[in-house]
């Protein structure tokens, strides 16, 4: 009975990241005096892409890049619980499965990388080894913050680590260890591709990256995943260091904050290059996760 919900709560998600999505858009536009899309851009946009077919080949790794990039927002969703405390939006969360997600956060990067690097484009894999190295980058003092959570309360699981945060916002991680928090904020900024870490995705890079080796029905599997995959993360971060939400209503709330934390930053703070990005996380992020696992 549980996967009618688990499929509830992706279209949910799904319409909710392509709004939230489209609004952060406009919020940069408007910060740069112009008008932005219209809020319903994107569904035009991946419809659109999903409705166009393909005649060009590169073998089985190249379709399957999108897959696998589609694959990782899915089951990051999936594994953990939307819903504190509800039996419906539970998904498929169980003990240990912060591990999973750990895992699905890096699964479509390499999914992608594996893929777009069968186009035999050499473009393409200098794109995709700039965009890895910058993942790394990002998601290292995450983990150490995830190591944080996880020596603190006792537990690899989602559901209990939620559970130990209720009572109150005085419990909630972002008081219990802002250490950790701190780290993972950091990380954050970096993993969601806005500026200043979206050097990766930037118009001037697109020419040498996965959207420009991608088309029809591939692309719009990847624009699907960059509206899921955002919320997917948000969701983690809510339930590891905010509260988790007890309902949609608090879902919507504490996903919209969160995410406009890389918003406000994106439209104040100009580009890094990679290799400053990489630097930032490693000289700032990086000690900050450190010290928190040290002093759990």
């Amino acid at each position: 009975m549980r996967i009618p919900w688990a499929l509830l709560t992706l279209f949910i998600v799904i319409n909710y990241g392509l709004l939230m999505t489209a609004l952060v858009q406009k919020i940069g536009a408007r910060v740069g005096r112009r008008h932005g899309i219209p809020i319903w851009q994107n569904y035009i946009d991946m419809l659109k892409n999903y409705a166009l077919r393909t005649s060009i080949t590169h073998g089985v790794m190249f379709y399957l890049g999108p897959v696998f990039r589609l694959s990782g927002g899915v089951g990051l969703l999936l594994f953990v619980p939307s819903i504190y405390g509800s039996e419906m939006f539970a998904n498929f969360s169980f003990a240990g499965d912060l591990i999973l997600a750990l895992y699905f956060v890096f699964f479509g990067t390499l999914g992608m990388a594996l893929g777009a690097a069968e186009s035999g484009h050499p473009y393409s894999a200098i794109g995709i080894t700039r965009g890895l190295s910058q993942m790394t980058a990002a998601e290292l003092p995450f983990a150490l913050a995830v190591f944080a959570v996880a020596l603190q309360y006792q537990t690899l699981s989602v559901t209990e680590i939620v559970a130990a945060q209720q009572g109150g916002v005085l419990h909630w991680t972002l008081f219990t260890n802002p250490l950790a928090v701190a780290a993972a904020m950091m990380s954050f900024l970096g993993s969601m591709m806005r500026p200043p870490f979206d050097v990766v995705l930037a118009p001037q890079e697109i020419p040498i990256g996965p959207p420009t080796e991608y088309h029809s029905s591939f692309l719009a599997m990847m624009q699907t995943n960059r509206a899921l995959f955002p919320v997917a993360k948000i969701v983690v971060y809510m339930n590891l260091f905010f509260g988790g939400a007890g309902s949609w209503p608090e879902f919507f709330l504490k996903v919209f904050l969160i995410y406009m934390v890389s918003a406000f930053v994106g439209v104040v703070f100009p580009r890094f290059r990679v290799e400053q990005s990489i630097r930032w996380f490693l000289i700032w992020a990086v000690p900050l996760g450190i010290l928190a696992v040290v002093l759990v």
